[in-house]
């Protein structure tokens, strides 16, 4: 199983970006602190993990996180290499988080009064040709219905009920 749940906060504001086939993107880092402290420093130190973002979840990122928010990214982790462009016989190694779901973690004040997260459905949202991307808005409730003006409704008798004009005379 190949599951990545980080709690941190962002390095750099993220930037939106639109493939050559238009499908939006964004590349963020979360600087995550360890759960001890430095012996020698003194002082907490963080890893720093690129994460990708694809689709609505990328739009949804660059549109309420900034640098310094806390997130909480949910992913998969995936590796890859490249060859230096300066340097033929170099390869480089990347480790990165490809994004699933994010939520918001920080106060309220923090990330700007919004509640929850964003939920992609789990789908991995890697550019891939002939992907169908099946997340769709959630359903719409039909509206409920409201009475006809000449619709009558029975409450029964209320004749047993006393009509209290003022609150004075409750025992509490």
């Amino acid at each position: 199983m190949n599951k990545v749940i980080l709690m941190g906060r962002l390095t750099a504001d993220p930037e939106l970006r639109q493939t050559q086939s238009g499908v939006a993107s964004c590349r963020f880092t979360v600087a995550v602190n360890r759960n001890f402290v430095d012996k020698q420093s003194g002082e907490r130190q963080a890893d720093f993990i690129t994460c990708i973002a694809w689709r609505q979840t990328a739009e949804f990122v660059t549109r309420y996180f900034n640098k310094g928010s806390m997130i909480c990214v949910e992913g998969t982790l995936r590796t890859g290499s490249y060859q230096d462009r300066n340097h033929s016989d170099v390869t480089h190694y990347t480790t990165d988080v490809y994004v699933d779901n994010v939520e918001f973690t920080g106060s309220k004040r923090e990330s700007g009064g919004n509640g929850g997260g964003y939920n992609n459905g789990g789908y991995n949202n890697a550019p891939q040709n002939n992907y169908n991307n099946n997340y769709s808005a959630p359903p719409q409730q039909a509206a409920p219905q409201q009475p006809a003006a000449n619709d009558s409704m029975s409450y029964g008798n209320l004749s047993d009920f006393e009509e209290i004009l003022s609150d004075g005379d409750v025992p509490f």
